[in-house]
């Protein structure tokens, strides 16, 4: 396995992005790289969202509690959810709402997703495991709320954001949580990082026409790809891929709805 890189690092100049397949069981991948500059935490610094109250664990409880009531059943996935505070990741404005079951917006034509669709693809991703999954790369940070849930059922993190300004936001809002676990990375995340790979999970916060090659190549034997995909019916939908030693097992499940699945920085 590739050791993990220090950070922050300075990598080579992005290379054109990977060709991508339909993702269908048995496709043999081909390998690629992937170029994009990381960024590590640095000191705490006080949150940008007031907390108006919503410090209380007894408002995350009764998200949980809905969760759960919902069919989430993951141990370790509702315990991650009641942990982290989601009003700190969305605007003052919306601070009222952190805690219901919607997707808010937060900049830049991007949503945070709803606590139910975010614990329901990190159970995917977890699969029944007894443990910690191993290193896991998100696709599409955002405002960082995500990558901070993912910190707790994984041992390592790398999260990818095409955007600076959210990319930015994700940082000023996971000082406060001081996660040395979590490495925010500005790039292309169609590219995935291979300087990280292999990964034990993929989730992707954005959906395409198309898995990108690149996600299957760095994706570990054993390991699990979580994204939505749009399907023949032109609707987005949840995949699960799973990669076996005799190729790739795919599964289609409830439709979604998630911003599109974009090349390149911006």
């Amino acid at each position: 396995m590739a050791q993990r890189p220090g950070f922050p690092l300075k990598l080579d100049k992005a290379t054109p992005a990977p060709r991508t397949l339909k993702a269908t069981a048995n496709v043999k991948p081909s390998l690629s790289t992937a170029a994009t500059s990381a960024a590590s935490f640095g000191s705490p610094a006080p949150s940008p969202v007031q907390s108006l109250g919503m410090d209380s664990s007894a408002v995350r409880q009764r998200m949980v509690q809905k969760l759960a009531a919902q069919g989430l059943q993951d141990p370790m996935v509702l315990q991650a959810m009641g942990a982290v505070e989601r009003h700190r990741f969305v605007e003052s404005a919306l601070v009222a709402q952190a805690y219901e079951d919607t997707s808010l917006p937060i900049g830049l034509g991007q949503t945070i997703s709803k606590p139910n669709v975010v614990a329901r693809m990190i159970e995917l991703l977890r699969n029944g495991a007894a443990g910690k999954l191993g290193r896991v790369l998100e696709i599409g940070t955002g405002c960082g709320y995500q990558a901070a849930v993912l910190s707790h059922i994984a041992t390592e993190v790398y999260s990818m954001e095409r955007l600076k300004g959210l990319h930015e936001k994700a940082r000023a809002n996971l000082r406060h949580f001081r996660l040395a676990n979590v490495h925010l990375l500005f790039g292309d995340g169609m590219l995935g990082y291979a300087k990280g790979a292999p990964y034990a999970a993929i989730i992707s916060a954005a959906g395409g026409e198309s898995v990108p090659q690149a996600w299957l190549d760095q994706l570990a034997v054993g390991g699990r790809l979580v994204a939505p995909t749009v399907t023949a019916g032109g609707q987005q939908a949840l995949m699960v891929i799973d990669k076996t030693p005799q190729g790739f097992q795919q599964s289609v499940l409830e439709a979604v709805h998630f911003v599109p699945l974009k090349s390149g920085v911006s």
